[in-house]
């Protein structure tokens, strides 16, 4: 049976900005679905992005086995779906993030527990 709006459902957006503590920053670890979805983390936007591997992530995905054998070095990041280069020594407002972003990252050569995705 479909369903018929008879009036126009008119509300404010309640996950804007203003509503935060700071900007939500979507970030995901491709291949790695121990963690199925990215996680959402109020971060500040003068934050550098340098401090995500090191002071972030740990606190996220530190627990899974690959995170140790991580060489940032090598990590392939992306943007909305997009192959990105962020600036280590920029923050994240000046690498073009903002409030809902999401980033996700790949690690060659490791694809989760045994090789699992997992």
């Amino acid at each position: 049976m479909s369903v018929i709006a008879l009036d126009r459902y008119e509300m404010p957006a309640r996950d804007v900005r203003e509503n935060f503590p700071a900007p939500l920053l979507y970030i995901g670890w491709e291949d790695h679905l121990m963690v199925c979805a990215p996680v959402c983390l109020p971060l500040p936007p003068d934050m550098p992005f340098g401090a995500l591997p090191t002071a972030v992530l740990p606190g996220v995905y530190g627990a899974h086995p690959d995170f140790a054998r991580i060489d940032w070095a090598t990590v392939q990041w992306f943007k909305s779906g997009r192959p990105w280069t962020p600036d280590p020594a920029k923050s994240l407002a000046d690498n073009g993030l903002t409030h809902k972003d999401v980033i996700r990252f790949r690690t060659p050569g490791l694809t989760g527990i045994r090789g699992s995705f997992s």
